[in-house]
């Protein structure tokens, strides 16, 4: 089959594209902007992207084309798919149909962890022998690539990052409805893609559409302690749940402030114990929905606690980029301001003295709406000197940060960010680069401002 994909360079449909090429699919696809890091990732899989939406890409017609949801009614290409009559399908479901229809699915959902649970469980069940099917929004350190069929072992495993986003433009519904789960992860819940819902009711409903499917036989992972979550449930529940966190069946004790030694308990046993290299609550509450999950399939928690020891986590989550005349940078995807606060408390633990410095551009949709304006100032409080980049689309006053008497600094371009930062930092401190989107090369240009200083 050949199967031509539009929007080829997002993580998602790249992750598609590696996975219908290990089943032997013919595969080609095109984006706006062909790009790094997928664009190499697609070359060494031996595709090739094409730049641009051309329609003669599509002639000879493939034999299905797989639609992006960032495609929109007016693109060329999209056009030329309707006013054909080729077949076409969105990603989800071309996943659905082609690959997770005898699979056993462990769906990982919810509003902060989804990619980094995901590698998680990916690496626990690729330690059991299970050689697992995955696909992570991401790039998992531990594997060469975020996506792959598998061959899932005697229970056929595939662990999918569930995102709650729309499908495409002729099906509005979350991505995750797709994947009809056995094992369902829904670590927390808050509101998030002001482009796409309405108020967090829109998005409750999304995840409880999700939630109806999940079989009697299967298992819910579910974040102990959130109302949002709770009220999902509420709304009706026919799987066993567990609960993960303070109170829940599943919770931690921890050994290291930082979290980077903790005790694992079920239903107030200790069943293992976990030695790790990451930091921060967040990612023990990670840590615990990711073995919780793994059980379910089968995976001794011990076993479970040994493969984490290995865990190396996923690019651009607090990821170390390079230590400069005693300064060190980190980039983190954060884009939503509990995960703002979230990135600075566990890099903040993981350091003994000098400053956090947070530099923070609100990419996101939702953040360019202005929807979070009232706590991005509280979260970015943690750091000891903040700034953030006013994007050029944005919606409301970002300067308003400063107004507030917060300490914030907000720049409109990055190169005053850079010289400011590289002015004001001193050996010992730590900038943290947090965004969802590119943020124009600033991590390496903080590097060359900090090397041009030494």
């Amino acid at each position: 089959m050949h199967a031509h994909f539009l929007g080829i360079c997002g993580t998602f449909m790249a992750g598609l594209a590696l996975i219908a090429r290990e089943l032997g699919h013919r595969v080609t696809g095109s984006d706006e902007n062909v790009y790094p890091p997928m664009s190499h990732v697609l070359d060494r899989a031996g595709i090739a992207p094409i730049s641009g939406y051309d329609p003669a890409q599509l002639s000879p017609a493939p034999d299905v084309v797989v639609i992006g949801n960032a495609m929109t009614r007016g693109n060329a290409c999209v056009e030329h798919v309707l006013d054909n009559g080729l077949r076409y399908t969105s990603g989800p479901a071309w996943l659905s149909e082609n690959v997770l229809a005898d699979r056993h699915v462990i769906a990982v959902a919810g509003t902060h962890g989804k990619t980094t649970t995901t590698a998680m469980l990916a690496l626990i069940l690729d330690a059991a022998g299970h050689d697992p099917g995955f696909l992570i929004a991401g790039a998992p350190l531990d594997f060469d690539t975020g996506a792959r069929a598998g061959r899932g072992g005697p229970r056929r495993l595939f662990v999918v990052e569930a995102d709650e986003y729309d499908t495409a433009f002729f099906d509005k519904r979350s991505k995750f409805v797709h994947y009809r789960p056995r094992t369902l992860v829904l670590s927390n819940l808050e509101f998030d893609h002001a482009d796409i819902f309405d108020d967090l009711r829109d998005v409750q409903r999304q995840f409880h559409h999700v939630v109806r499917i999940v079989p009697g036989g299967g298992r819910i992972v579910a974040g102990a302690g959130d109302r949002r979550i709770d009220e999902v449930l509420a709304m009706g529940c026919w799987t066993p749940v567990e609960r993960v966190g303070d109170g829940g069946d599943w919770s931690a004790d921890p050994a290291t402030p930082d979290g980077g030694r903790f005790r694992v308990r079920h239903r107030g046993r200790i069943v293992a114990e976990v030695e790790w290299g990451q930091r921060g609550a967040h990612n023990v509450s990670n840590a615990l929905a990711a073995i919780a999950a793994a059980r379910h399939t089968g995976v001794d928690p011990r076993a479970a606690a040994r493969a984490l020891g290995r865990f190396s986590g996923v690019r651009r989550r607090l990821e170390h980029r390079a230590t400069v005349a005693g300064v060190a940078v980190y980039d983190d995807f954060a884009h939503h301001p509990t995960a703002v606060e979230a990135a600075i408390g566990a890099l903040r633990g993981s350091r003994e003295g000098g400053r956090v410095i947070a530099v923070l551009e609100p990419a996101s949709n939702t953040m360019r709406l202005g929807v979070h304006r009232a706590t991005l100032g509280p979260a970015l409080s943690g750091a000891d000197a903040a700034w953030v980049l006013a994007p050029a689309r944005a919606r409301w006053d970002v300067h308003v940060l400063e107004r507030e008497g917060t300490g914030i600094r907000v720049r409109n371009d990055i190169d005053s960010i850079v010289r400011e930062c590289c002015r004001e930092a001193n050996p010992g401190d730590a900038i943290l680069v947090m965004s969802n989107a590119g943020f124009g090369g600033i991590q390496e240009r903080l590097i060359a401002g900090l090397q041009a200083r030494a």
